[in-house]
């Protein structure tokens, strides 16, 4: 970034390159994206849901979904499955497989996220947390 940037646009800069650090070093930590591990957990919450539901849940598009579950499904995490009442329907639900793994995943990603604020005080993280939604209120505003 030059330095004819106004700060605001350094700082949303700075947002989107931490965004793109911290899924790639977190799919390195834990050995799955932050959107297939939300997947996974919102299943884990739900049992079964409609594919079309749990993408508006986890707020992705169409092909990345599609693209989420082929993996998970080829991982044996997931299964999917037509609803017997409407055909249109695909039905989502974790495997045995993919509920013994939530936990390791959920453990993982907790020692990522104290790495990730180290040498942070409490009050630190809640005045970015304060921040960044304040930020992400004024996003949605737009």
């Amino acid at each position: 970034m030059t330095s004819s940037c106004s700060k605001e646009a350094i700082i949303l800069y700075k947002l989107h390159f931490l965004n793109k650090e911290v899924s790639s070093k977190f799919e390195g930590c834990t050995g799955m994206s932050q959107s297939r591990l939300e997947l996974i957990l919102q299943l884990y919450e739900v049992g079964e849901i409609s594919q079309k539901a749990l993408q508006q849940e986890v707020n992705i598009d169409n092909a990345a979904i599609t693209r989420h579950l082929k993996q998970l499904e080829a991982n044996e995490m997931i299964t999917r499955r037509k609803n017997p009442d409407d055909n249109r329907i695909t039905l989502v639900s974790l495997t045995e497989e993919g509920r013994n793994k939530i936990q390791a995943f959920q453990e993982e990603k907790e020692r990522f996220a104290a790495s990730a604020f180290k040498g942070l005080s409490e009050e630190q993280r809640d005045n970015l947390l304060t921040m960044l939604n304040h930020i992400q209120e004024n996003i949605k505003e737009l």
